[in-house]
This record gives C-alpha cells, structure tokens and sequence, in this order.
C-alpha cells in the first residue's frame, strides 16, 4: 500500500470524525434546549397517601362513610365474604371466623377458630371504624395476620358491608 492510499484511508477517518462531531453541534444550535437548574424531578405526595391505614381509619368520620352504604349491597358485597366466612347465628368456622356478633366482640374471641398471633395480640374491640381499617385492606391493618384478602377499596362496599355485619348480633351496635 503506498502513501497515496493511506493519506486517502487517514482523511477519510478525519472527515466521518468532522460530520459526526459537526453534525452534533449542528443540531445542538439549532434544537437549543435550556438545562434546568437542578437535575431532578420533583414529585408531589400528598400527606394522606403517606397515612398508615390504622391512622386514616381513625381519621374517617365513620357516620359519614356508614351513611354510603345500605343493609341490601351489603348483602351483595357479602358475596366475596361467604367463600370463608358464616354470618348466620350457630355459623360454623370455615376457613376464617364465624362472623356473627362480630362487632362488638374482642378481635380473637371465639375459642373454637386458630386466630394468628398478631389477631390474638391485637387487644382491640371491632368496632365501625376498626373493622372499615380493617376491611380496607387487612394485611397491613394488622401486620401478621393470616386473612389473605385483598380488602375492600371502594368506601361504599365497606360501609355496606359493616352495615350487613352488624345486623346479624344479638345487640347490635348503635349507629353513630
């Protein structure tokens, strides 16, 4: 190869170098962006979202939420319950609790169910407002236990549902 063929192969590397790096300032001119002074991005969290659910439950004005739901769509959200749970008085365990006389009972009160230890230690009463803590999503209301339901989002599938719960007692709760 002589000299003629390398000076050819060397200008050649130059000139693809000189339009790519041309090129790059070319289009830099011409699509000019301004940076902005801080490299990040913020993103807004509202205080709410941050809320444990035991903490916003306590927050809910229960009568306002139970004033959404009615006895008879509870009576269809109930629906999703009665896979694991009875309702009826003499109701047998099924894979959760008997649920009757629920509200109002001590949380791990019936001797004849294998509650989890976290429901056990829980020492609470169901109340409104800790069964709709509790329906919203109960892995996280009460960290342990073993009830593998996804809650209940909807704030009027949860007032229903308390409602319906509430009914099947011997004393019913009084509504607030």
């Amino acid at each position: 190869m002589d000299s003629f063929e390398i000076n050819k192969l060397v200008a050649a590397v130059l000139v693809v170098f000189l339009v790519v790096f041309g090129i790059g300032k070319v289009s830099d001119i011409v699509f000019h962006v301004e940076k902005p002074n801080k490299s990040a991005y913020k993103v807004e969290i509202s205080t709410a979202s941050v809320t444990s659910a035991s903490s916003s439950s306590q927050m809910i004005d229960i009568a306002a939420l139970l004033a959404l739901g009615s006895v008879d769509e509870g009576k269809k959200v109930w629906k999703k319950c009665s896979a694991c749970h009875s309702i009826n008085e003499g109701g047998k365990n099924k894979i959760g609790p008997a649920l009757y006389n629920v509200l109002g009972r001590n949380v791990g009160a019936l001797d004849d169910y294998k509650y989890s230890k976290a429901l056990l230690a829980y020492g609470k009463s169901w109340t409104f407002e800790e069964m709709n803590g509790f329906l919203l999503k109960p892995q996280s209301y009460i960290k342990g236990t073993k009830m593998a339901f996804a809650g209940l989002k909807k704030e009027k599938d949860r007032a229903s549902i308390i409602l319906y719960m509430n009914q099947y007692s011997e004393n019913p709760l009084p509504l607030p």
